[in-house]
C-alpha cells in the first residue's frame, strides 16, 4: 500500500487536507441551496465520502508490497478497533450536521468560525494527549496563529454580510455543541490505527486505509438516522422527505458526490500524514480549514472582475410561467447568511 516516507511530504499531505475541507462546501454553492436543500446534499456527499474510501483502500490500500493489504488488514482487526473507528464517524456525522444547521442559523460569519475554531482548540489537546508526538510548544504556538487566522476570517467574512441582521442564540448554541463533538471523531480513528508504523502495523490495529472505511460506514449508517431527523424535522425550512431526494436530477446528485470525495481525499491524507507528522499536527492543520475560503472567494472575486467571461453578477432574469411564490412558503433565513454565499458577494 501507499505510505508517506518522510516528513515533509506528510506536511504537504495536511496542507492538502486543509484546502479540501475548506473547499467541498463549494459543490454545494454548485447544487445550489435554494433548489436543492442541504439535507437532500448531504445525502450525496455522505455517499461520495464512502466511495471514496472504499476505492482508496481496494487501490492505494491493496497494492505494493508495504503494509497490509485491505482485505487481510480488515480480517485481522480487533472487534474493539473497529467499533472506534466507527464510533469516529457517528461522532463526525452528528457534529457535521450540527455545524451546518448552526451556519444557516447564525450565519457563516458567526457559526462556522466558532464551531471548526473549538474542534480545533480541543481537537488538538486531545489528539496530542492521546498521541504525543512533535513539539507542544510549536504545536501549540501553530494552534494560536491558527485561531488568529480564523479570527481574522470571521471578521472579514463579517464586515462583507448584510449588516444589521440580529444573531441568534440558537445557532451559537448549536455551533458550540457541534465544535465540541467535533473535536472527538479524529481521536476515535487514530486510536484504531498503529500510528508508531503503517509498514507493519500491530496485530489488532488498522492501516489508514481499513480506518477510514471503517469510518465512512459509521457516518453512512448514522446518517439514516441523523439526516433522516434533519429531513423531517429540520433546524431551517420546512421538512422534505425522500421523494425529493430520488427525484433530484443527476447532475444534483454528482455535485454532492465530488462534495463527499474532494473531503474524503481530504481526510485519507490527514490519516496518512499521523505516522509522520502524528495525530494533532496532522488534524490541526486540517482543520484550519476556514483559510482555504478566501483563497475562493478571490478567484470567483477575479471571475466577475473578467469581462471575457460574460459574467454579470447584476443580471436578473425573467420568472418562470408556471411559477407561483405563493405555492410554498419561502423561509426568510433561507435566503440570508446560509454557507458560502456570503463570501462570494
Amino acid at each position: 500500500m501507499f505510505i508517506i516516507e518522510n516528513y515533509s511530504l506528510a506536511v504537504v499531505f495536511c496542507f492538502i487536507t486543509m484546502l479540501c475541507w475548506g473547499s467541498w462546501g463549494n459543490t454545494q454553492k454548485l447544487a445550489g441551496s435554494r433548489v436543492w436543500r442541504y439535507e437532500l446534499y448531504y445525502w450525496d456527499y455522505v455517499i461520495g465520502v464512502l466511495l471514496l474510501s472504499l476505492l482508496a483502500a481496494f487501490t492505494m490500500g491493496s497494492v505494493g508490497e508495504l503494509g497490509r493489504g485491505f482485505v487481510d488488514d480488515l480480517l485481522q482487526a480487533d472487534a474493539s478497533n473497529l467499533a472506534s473507528a466507527l464510533i469516529g464517524g457517528v461522532i463526525f456525522n452528528l457534529s457535521n450536521i450540527l455545524l451546518s444547521a448552526s451556519v444557516s442559523i447564525a450565519g457563516m460569519s458567526v457559526a462556522f468560525p466558532l464551531g471548526v475554531g473549538l474542534a480545533l482548540v480541543l481537537g488538538v489537546f486531545i489528539n496530542y494527549f492521546n498521541a504525543p508526538q512533535g513539539s507542544p510548544v510549536f504545536l501549540f504556538l501553530g494552534v494560536l496563529l491558527v485561531i488568529v487566522a480564523i479570527v481574522f476570517n470571521a471578521w472579514a467574512y463579517k464586515n462583507m454580510g448584510k449588516g444589521g441582521e440580529q444573531q441568534k442564540t440558537k445557532g451559537i448554541v448549536i455551533a458550540i455543541v457541534a465544535g465540541i463533538m467535533m473535536s472527538f471523531f479524529f481521536r476515535f480513528i487514530a486510536s484504531s490505527m498503529d500510528l508508531q508504523n503503517f509498514e507493519c502495523p500491530e496485530v489488532g490495529k488498522m492501516t489508514p486505509y481499513t480506518a477510514m472505511v471503517i469510518f465512512s460506514i459509521g457516518i453512512f449508517t448514522s446518517n439514516f438516522i441523523f439526516n433522516t431527523a434533519a429531513m423531517r424535522r429540520p433546524f431551517v425550512g420546512t421538512p422534505t422527505s425522500y421523494g425529493d431526494y430520488f427525484a433530484g436530477s443527476f447532475r444534483l446528485h454528482a455535485v454532492g458526490i465530488l462534495g463527499g470525495i474532494i473531503w474524503g481525499i481530504g481526510n485519507l491524507f490527514s490519516l496518512l500524514a499521523t505516522e509522520k507528522a502524528g495525530a494533532a499536527i496532522s488534524y490541526g492543520l486540517g482543520q484550519g480549514a476556514t483559510m482555504a475560503l478566501p483563497i475562493w472567494a478571490i478567484f470567483m472575486k477575479k471571475v466577475y472582475a473578467d469581462r471575457s467571461l460574460g459574467i454579470d453578477p447584476m443580471a436578473k432574469f425573467d420568472l418562470p410561467e408556471d411559477y407561483n411564490p405563493c405555492g410554498q412558503k419561502a423561509e426568510e433565513d433561507d435566503f440570508t447568511e446560509n454557507g458560502i454565499d456570503e463570501v462570494f458577494e
